[in-house]
């Protein structure tokens, strides 16, 4: 409003009056009730334009215009404020239903740790009780841990590129954890007792049986005195800590370039149709004295005795599962039994 109408600006409270009060009665949420208080009580609202329109009002007439306006604003804060209070009381017959919190919640569908996590945890505990500490090592390895330290010449079919990851001329995905063995003798003097779980990579066909990246336990003993017997005794204690006291194991001759002599460890398992089967679960033997003297440690004082085995085929025979692949396939229908 430009010029001074006196009329008009009557006009104008009371319009802004009305619409207020009508609009304020279909509010019957705090979305609605905060556009009101926009639009009648902001810094832009239609009261704020009112009193702006003061401007042009003659100066025996200010008074009273600004007292009416005034009274208006006042007005509508005690209004809102009445609203808001209504509404906080809850729900009424036009106002919005409001949630029910007396109805029982959704229970939320909680995760729980992979079946080989779950493994290797029982693994460690077991050996843990059995008095041997739990260490880590790179997955990305140089040759001479992978290989040379491990007693396995440069032309053993082991090194072949064919049969491993190579990321670099001397580099490559660690084939098995026995790597790990060879930092820690790096840097320890026996007696050493150790286990070291972790992934391993070789460029398998991917089928029931076997897949590109597999998880494995290592374990190390190194002390003085320390024989086949010791190996043997470990071993078969630890199979029966995890699969029963009723397990049977046997050592079977094999050949490892890093352990002499060797064996392989298989375990009796009692078939379903009644018939029984000595399944693979991996290789040990006696720490090669050359394997030694690379970490600069005295064969002729010390013995020590390794093994490396395959945790899938330990979760696969403990829980009859009948392929590899479910155990990566993130099925979880498949992984929830667990």
């Amino acid at each position: 409003m430009s010029t001074w109408n006196k009329d008009q600006l009557d006009e104008k409270i009371k319009q802004i009056q009305q619409d207020s009060d009508l609009k304020l009665d279909s509010v019957n949420s705090e979305a609605g009730l905060e556009e009101w208080r926009i639009e009648f009580l902001g810094s832009k609202s239609r009261i704020k334009e009112a009193m702006s329109d003061l401007q042009h009002v003659p100066k025996e007439h200010k008074a009273e215009f600004g007292k009416k306006l005034n009274e208006l604003k006042k007005s509508r804060q005690e209004k809102l404020t009445a609203k808001r209070a209504s509404l906080d009381q809850g729900p009424t017959a036009t106002s919005e239903p409001k949630e029910d919190i007396t109805l029982p919640g959704e229970k939320p569908r909680i995760g729980h740790t992979h079946i080989i996590t779950q493994t290797i945890q029982e693994i460690c505990d077991i050996f843990g009780r059995m008095g041997f500490e739990v260490v880590y090592g790179p997955e990305v390895e140089d040759e001479w841990h992978s290989f040379d330290a491990l007693n396995t010449p440069p032309e053993h079919p082991a090194r072949d590129p064919l049969d491993n990851f190579y990321i670099g001329e001397k580099i490559c995905l660690r084939p098995q954890t026995s790597t790990v063995q060879i930092r820690v003798m790096e840097n320890r003097q026996p007696p050493i007792r150790i286990v070291a779980p972790g992934r391993c990579y070789r460029p398998d066909t991917v089928d029931a049986t076997h897949s590109f990246m597999f998880h494995q336990i290592e374990g190390l003993y190194v002390d003085e005195g320390v024989n086949m017997v010791d190996l043997r005794t470990c071993v078969d204690q630890f199979c029966k800590g995890y699969f029963g006291t009723d397990v049977e194991t046997r050592f079977r001759p094999h050949f490892f370039p890093f352990t002499e002599p060797s064996a392989e460890v298989d375990l009796l398992f009692h078939m379903p149709d009644g018939s029984t089967k000595w399944i693979e679960l991996g290789g040990c033997g006696m720490v090669d004295p050359n394997v030694l003297e690379a970490v600069k440690i005295d064969p002729e004082k010390y013995t020590g005795w390794a093994f490396g085995l395959g945790i899938e085929r330990m979760v696969m025979r403990k829980h009859n599962v009948p392929d590899i692949r479910m155990l990566f396939e993130s099925d979880i229908r498949f992984l929830q039994q667990f």
